[in-house]
């Protein structure tokens, strides 16, 4: 079982978030990460650091990609490790 975590960060009514989830838990899923999802206008630090960034998804605290993400993609990022 993996140990990494996958943290996406959303807003309530972004399709582009809906999109990055569709992809990112279905994959933390097959991985056996574990899938967080955190409402970035309930976190000040966070809201500062990616308001325009969102959907933003982390890998193991780190931002991994934002705006969008394909399966491959996370899969490839997954199969680095974090950094």
């Amino acid at each position: 079982m993996s140990t990494v975590t996958i943290t996406l960060y959303t807003r309530p009514g972004c399709h582009l978030c809906e999109s990055m989830r569709a992809i990112a838990e279905p994959v933390a899923r097959e991985v056996g990460a574990r899938f967080e999802e955190m409402d970035v206008d309930t976190d000040p630090v966070a809201a500062a650091k990616y308001d325009l960034e969102i959907p933003v998804l982390c890998v193991d605290g780190e931002k991994a990609f934002s705006v969008k993400v394909t399966a491959a993609a996370l899969r490839a990022r997954l199969a680095r490790g974090a950094r």
